[in-house]
């Protein structure tokens, strides 16, 4: 079988990585005009508008018309909007089965409770605010679920990992989804949300109190504990995290 022509717009973006890896592209620099890498690339400026329509879907970089120093295409530094776009968008599409979904949380959660309960200047006021937010009286299961699912966004931003908490918002739509559903499996829901409230402010105060090995414990029990409850793992309560972060 013949090899597949590459398309004209990933030539485009082929170069601009390269130019991004090697160091000659930083955040804030603007990229060179569309006639310019057409005449140095050999390509189309169609092709070329098409591959700054991806970067800017994928949150590389930010593109304004006119003229002046906002004007053409510019890097910016913090892509985690197109990171988070990307997963929801997979996840929508069913593209990660649930288990995998589960133990990426774990994951990423794991080192969430790791990096926050270990910081010096360590911030959990909006993890705070969604407890608070959590005791209202008369919220649905939706609403609360929905809530949960802010919070732990909350400490996984809180952390000051921005992949991880990119990583986190993309999965956000996808866990709020399948909890969700698993709360019709739930015969008691006052009890449960009365177990989840208790687990939150543990979780959270472990992590004020700078007690990693807590933090990391009770976030996995609460995790997997949700999931064998509802129904939605059949051998959530046995899953482990390798014990990659150490607690000291």
């Amino acid at each position: 079988m013949a090899e597949q022509p590459v398309r004209a717009w990933r030539v485009v973006l082929d170069h601009i990585e390269r130019d991004l890896l090697e160091g000659r592209l930083n955040p804030g620099d603007r990229l060179a005009s569309e006639r310019d890498l057409a005449t140095d690339l050999g390509v189309g400026r169609s092709s070329v508008r098409e591959a700054f329509r991806v970067l800017e879907v994928m949150g590389l970089i930010r593109t304004a018309t006119g003229s002046g120093p906002q004007a053409g295409a510019i890097v910016i530094a913090t892509p985690t909007g197109g990171m988070s776009q990307l997963l929801r968008l997979q996840v929508a599409a069913h593209g990660f089965p649930l288990a995998d979904v589960v133990a990426t949380r774990l994951v990423l959660e794991d080192a969430t409770a790791h990096a926050l309960a270990t910081a010096h200047d360590r911030d959990t006021a909006a993890a705070h605010r969604m407890l608070a937010a959590m005791d209202a009286p008369d919220l649905t299961p939706a609403e609360f679920l929905a809530l949960d699912a802010q919070l732990h966004l909350a400490l996984a931003e809180a952390s000051g990992n921005t992949v991880i908490a990119a990583m986190m918002a993309g999965l956000r739509s996808s866990i709020e989804s399948y909890v969700q559903a698993g709360a019709a499996s739930i015969p008691d829901w006052e009890d449960m949300a009365s177990r989840l409230r208790e687990e939150h402010r543990a979780l959270v105060a472990a992590i004020d109190a700078g007690d990693a090995a807590s933090a990391r414990a009770l976030v996995h029990a609460h995790i997997t504990g949700y999931y064998t409850a509802a129904g939605l793992t059949r051998t959530a309560s046995t899953d482990t995290i390798p014990d990659s972060t150490p607690d000291n």
